[in-house]
């Protein structure tokens, strides 16, 4: 085979944007080794923000100039929907590099060590999104999951991180060996094929073990998406782990198991169609359920904030469970809206935390009378993910419900609005918390709150977050046609999602006008 052929088949140009992190995390390694601690510490963030704004402006660059996406002889699939989950994975880790430069000086943490972890699960989460056969599928979920759980516990010498990371690992090793039999077991159902396609070729009859096989890769993907009843982790991990990280798993790591998810299931299981959408109906349900009822007695913002997930997870996967070109269209619509408005939650919560050392509810009482544009940021991305209109939640939100309208998914829907509600009362308390409380309310925590405003202090990478989610999550709304055609374009252009199996339906996206 001559190099020309070779390098046909292998088109290292649909990994560009891999390769760009692959550098910055060498990069950065190099960097810590060379220079001095505290030189390197101000140096290093700048270098990991760089190469990941970088490889986004080169996701950017394939969506309109990738002629092939396939690489390395079918492995990878750098197709339109891919190369969204990758933007939003890769703007994720951006964000928590900005929001963790506070928590690191505070922390006193190697900053070189934890960028490359970062980095490593960035690489990972953005290989999983568009891997097509199942040895890259497991390689990468592995490099996504070890840098997490190394994360989870990146504090040692904070008891809580240590034993959110035992916790994740373990249940994370448990699931990764589930999933790995589901595989194994489509490995054997197909006569030693390992490609994605091949393996749906090959299956000409659905039968007991194809079922047991889907069983076990969905409780597999299940445990990255919190969907319960594999979400037992996620409250003690986001409660221990440092604030930063779990902004990032609450994204990052969410987003690639979607992409896994709606990859994996309607690639290889096409004549277990009509199952695995049963089983997200179930997901779906008793995920909006627990997630929305259970937060509502929290008393620890980010315990609050995991159940949220827990339930926002839910909505997400009411697109898949319905099944029709809106429903995925309007699913990868959410996650993009999802990662400002979550991540400028967890940003606040983490300034908060930094200036008080407390992440309980209570204590944000009278926050308003110190910090009026922490209340608002806050407010404002709380109230996105209740969906209120006229924030980006709410036309996400609606997004969703109109596709399972459409498809006659009445009873989901109507339980999602139901749920939807719910989950305005715990995130309101807390604005209520923050604005509502008389002066003689405020809590010890917000008494002693440093005397001091954006402006004195300049816009830092912190600060520059908040702004930056604030204003996304305040416009995307009002402009969501641009972002929702995105994801309608990713869903029509993306081959596997229109060979999807013959029950799917195709319906009509919701008539906004662009505002």
């Amino acid at each position: 085979m001559d190099t020309a052929s070779l390098n046909a088949l292998l088109n290292s140009g649909a990994i560009l944007p891999e390769l760009i992190v692959i550098g910055t995390l060498v990069l950065v390694l190099l960097v810590d080794l060379i220079a001095s601690g505290r030189k390197s510490a101000n140096v290093l963030p700048n270098i990991a923000i760089a190469g990941l704004a970088a490889s986004t402006a080169a996701l950017v660059w394939q969506w309109t100039g990738l002629e092939n996406p396939i690489a390395f002889l079918g492995s990878f699939n750098s197709d339109k929907l891919s190369i969204i989950f990758r933007a939003i994975i890769a703007l994720s880790a951006l964000l928590t590099i900005l929001v963790s430069v506070r928590y690191l000086e505070q922390s006193g943490v190697v900053v070189g060590e934890y960028l490359v972890i970062l980095l490593s699960a960035t690489l990972g989460g953005m290989f999983l999104t568009g891997s097509d056969e199942m040895v890259m599928v497991f390689v990468s979920l592995e490099t996504l999951s070890i840098s997490s759980y190394l994360l989870s516990g990146y504090t040692k010498r904070d008891p809580r991180s240590n034993e959110a990371a035992l916790k994740y690992l373990l249940v994370g090793a448990a699931s990764s060996a589930i999933f790995l039999y589901g595989m194994s077991l489509l490995y054997g159902l197909s006569g030693g094929e390992t490609s994605l396609s091949a393996i749906a070729s090959k299956i000409s009859t659905s039968n007991t073990a194809l079922i047991i096989a889907m069983v076990f890769v969905i409780a597999g993907i299940s445990f990255k998406l919190s969907a319960v009843p594999f979400h037992q982790w996620t409250p003690d991990v986001y409660e221990g782990s440092p604030t930063p990280v779990v902004a990032f798993l609450s994204i990052g790591s969410k987003v690639a198991g979607f992409g896994l998810a709606l990859r994996f299931l309607i690639t290889a299981f096409p004549l277990a169609s009509l199952q695995w959408h049963y089983v997200f109906v179930v997901l779906t349900v008793l995920s909006m359920v627990l997630g929305n009822v259970v937060a509502i007695a929290q008393t620890s913002m980010k315990r609050m904030l995991a159940y949220s997930s827990i339930g926002q997870a839910g909505f997400v996967m009411l697109g898949m469970a319905i099944n029709s070109e809106a429903g995925y269209a309007s699913m990868v619509f959410y996650l993009i809206l999802y990662l400002f408005m979550n991540m400028g939650a967890f940003a606040c919560v983490i300034l908060f935390a930094s200036r008080t050392g407390t992440d309980q509810i209570s204590e944000y009482s009278g926050l308003y009378q110190k910090d009026p544009l922490l209340t608002l940021a806050l407010s404002v991305c709380l109230l996105s993910l209740g969906g209120i209109p006229p924030l980006a939640g709410f036309f996400g939100k609606l997004y969703i419900f109109w596709a399972g309208w459409q498809a006659q998914a009445y009873g989901l829907v109507l339980l999602a609005l139901v749920m939807s509600v719910v989950s305005l009362y715990y995130y309101i308390r807390v604005i209520k918390m923050m604005v509502v409380k008389e002066p003689q309310e405020m809590s010890a925590s917000v008494k002693d709150y440093p005397a001091i405003t954006w402006t004195q202090t300049g816009l830092k990478p912190l600060q520059a977050a908040i702004v930056f989610t604030l204003i996304f999550t305040a416009i995307a709304g009002i402009a969501s046609n641009p972002i929702f055609s995105l994801s309608n374009q990713a869903v029509k252009e993306t081959q596997f999602l229109q060979a999807k199996a013959p029950n799917a339906k195709s319906v009509a996206v919701l008539p906004i006008t662009a505002q």
